[in-house]
């Protein structure tokens, strides 16, 4: 599914961007890591990184022109994929925004309290640093680790921390020049975005003032909008004007990077990249980066043949607290909620107590499936399980029944003619949906292999938001650990979702006789606002005659 690239916030005052060099054109192949842009911000130039993976489809922004903040710059996607309902959805959603209220608000201020006065910072050498908004759905962040701490020196591309967000661990990149003079959040606290993080400058300057002038200027905000803004924004400046111009920063973060010396410069690697080394234990140092500028990724990880002597050391996990406490003593522990289960917990709770779900269950005879599978499993390339079997037919059956392969968009109803199938994979911190595309057209044997990579990538936190996005519907299968029929709630945007129970042996009738056999119980959870009893009764009947007799599969 064709992801739109936006213009981030790289510093505290931006409010847009120029696009001083692509280094992409329409038609070229990205990876995550890539660069694709370098962008002239009101502090520094920088560079637009990818964190997709596939064709720039589209540019919407020449050299030299200007972006304000999460304005479209460009669309990322498969080789033609039609993306323009993407930029008519982004504009129309622009021109629907309300306009500010700035007739109404002059007789409603002379009646309200006087908003709070935002001090001057325009003298303070420190800047404030902030939560920047690293998705489309991120509304806070969590520091899951900080990587600098109150009295380091920091330059210009420095990572200062790790902020896990509702869909990946990124890096918190440094855009300033100065000391580190303080920081907020402890690690695992959540902060919602544009909130104060840490603050940059030059030591003793006075940072509270900064830090008062944010919380004034925010609570400021929450209030009715002026006629005129009582101040002009300077909660972040460096230096007065009648100063003396500072030194043009260094230009490390910007030269390429070959294996690096051990000079403390910062070493040029993607996100993907510096968290694989992490977790391979790889000096990223000893690495040669062959991305663009030098950039390490994550080929250069995956090729990269590391000496013995230069492994990490892992450390042994600690032992669990409650590991040693005396019988009988009441005792608990209280974690933070990450990121996932924020989104697992928001976006299911939508789901189920916005969309009217009803359900429809039906038993299935595997015992066809079961012989086929056996023999199919003689000459194929990888083993076939039974999901990937029910992957395959519900597939199938979708193309038979377009309807319920739809989704709800409010005063409007999606059919797609495309079948893109989510398959629930569980991960230690919760649950992920990547997306076998096109499953209609492929064959078990490719079916499989994909759901195995996209599971192992899972478990890995490798995912990228392409792996994740475009599903049209899900199936979610507990069979393996010996659930035999269970309810699921839809998986937004979607219309169903099939909950897949595992096969028992039983007695079923056959001839008139009963007879052992082997039965599958699933049930399809339907939203009522698309998808009508007899439409998901009809989608069930096409796919138990699938399962049924599997050799149609694959004709």
């Amino acid at each position: 599914m064709a992801e739109v690239i936006r213009m981030p916030k790289m510093s505290d005052t931006m409010t847009e961007g120029v696009i001083a060099t692509w280094l992409k054109k329409p038609g070229d192949q990205v990876k995550p890591g890539d660069i694709l842009a370098e962008v002239e911000t009101d502090k520094a130039t920088m560079e637009l990184e990818a964190y997709e993976e596939g064709t720039l489809l589209h540019i919407g922004v020449k050299e030299g022109e200007a972006v304000p903040v999460d304005g479209i710059i460009a669309v990322i996607g498969q080789k033609g994929e039609d993306y323009q309902h993407l930029l008519e959805e982004s504009n129309k959603a622009s021109e629907e925004q309300p306009a500010p209220a700035q007739e109404e608000t002059p007789v409603a201020s002379q009646e309200a309290e006087p908003p709070a006065v935002v001090p001057d910072t325009s003298g303070i050498k420190a800047t404030l640093i902030t939560m920047p908004k690293m998705s489309d759905t991120m509304t806070e962040g969590t520091i899951a680790a900080w990587l600098k701490k109150p009295g380091d020196k920091v330059k210009a591309g420095d990572i200062l921390a790790e902020v896990e967000t509702d869909k990946a661990t990124m890096e918190l990149e440094s855009y300033e020049d100065g000391t580190l003079l303080y920081i907020g959040p402890k690690e695992g606290e959540s902060v919602p975005v544009d909130g104060v993080l840490a603050v940059i400058g030059e030591p003793g300057a006075d940072y509270q003032a900064l830090l008062d002038a944010h919380a004034a200027q925010t609570a400021s905000s929450a209030q009715p909008a002026p006629a005129t803004s009582a101040a002009p924004e300077q909660a972040t400046a460096k230096q007065a004007d009648s100063e003396p111009a500072a030194p043009a920063p260094e230009q490390g973060a910007t030269q390429p990077s070959t294996p690096a010396a051990a000079s403390g410069d910062r070493i040029k690697a993607s996100p993907l990249a510096r968290r694989m080394a992490k977790e391979l234990g790889y000096d990223l140092s000893r690495i040669k980066g062959t991305g663009d500028g030098g950039r390490i990724v994550k080929r250069d990880i995956e090729n990269y043949q590391p000496d013995t002597s230069t492994a990490a050391t892992v450390p042994a996990p600690a032992t669990g607290a409650l590991a040693g406490a005396p019988i009988g003593q009441e005792a608990y522990e209280e974690v933070p909620v990450s990121q996932m289960r924020k989104t697992i917990a928001k976006r299911l709770a939508e789901s189920k107590f916005s969309a009217p779900h009803f359900y429809l269950t039906m038993e299935i005879n595997m015992d066809k499936a079961i012989a086929a599978r056996k023999s199919m499993n003689e000459t194929a390339p990888v083993k076939i399980s039974f999901n990937d079997l029910v992957v395959k037919a519900v597939a199938m059956a979708l193309r038979q029944h377009p309807k319920v392969n739809s989704s709800w968009l409010g005063d409007k109803i999606r059919y797609n003619k495309h079948i893109h199938i989510g398959v629930a994979v569980a991960v230690e911190e919760g649950l992920l949906v990547p997306v076998v595309r096109f499953a209609d057209q492929k064959t078990l044997a490719t079916i499989s292999a994909e759901i195995k990579e996209l599971a192992g990538m899972a478990a890995n936190k490798q995912l990228q938001p392409q792996h994740w996005e475009g599903n049209t519907f899900t199936v979610s299968n507990l069979g393996m650990f010996g659930i035999e029929e269970f309810t699921a709630i839809i998986n937004p945007p979607d219309a169903c979702i099939l909950a897949v129970g595992g096969i028992k042996q039983t007695a079923v009738v056959q001839d008139g006789q009963l007879v052992p056999g082997n039965v599958m119980k699933v049930t399809l959870s339907c939203d009522h606002r698309v998808v009508d009893g007899a439409t998901g009764a009809a989608f069930l009947k096409t796919l138990k005659e699938l399962l049924e007799e599997p050799v149609r599969m694959l004709v």
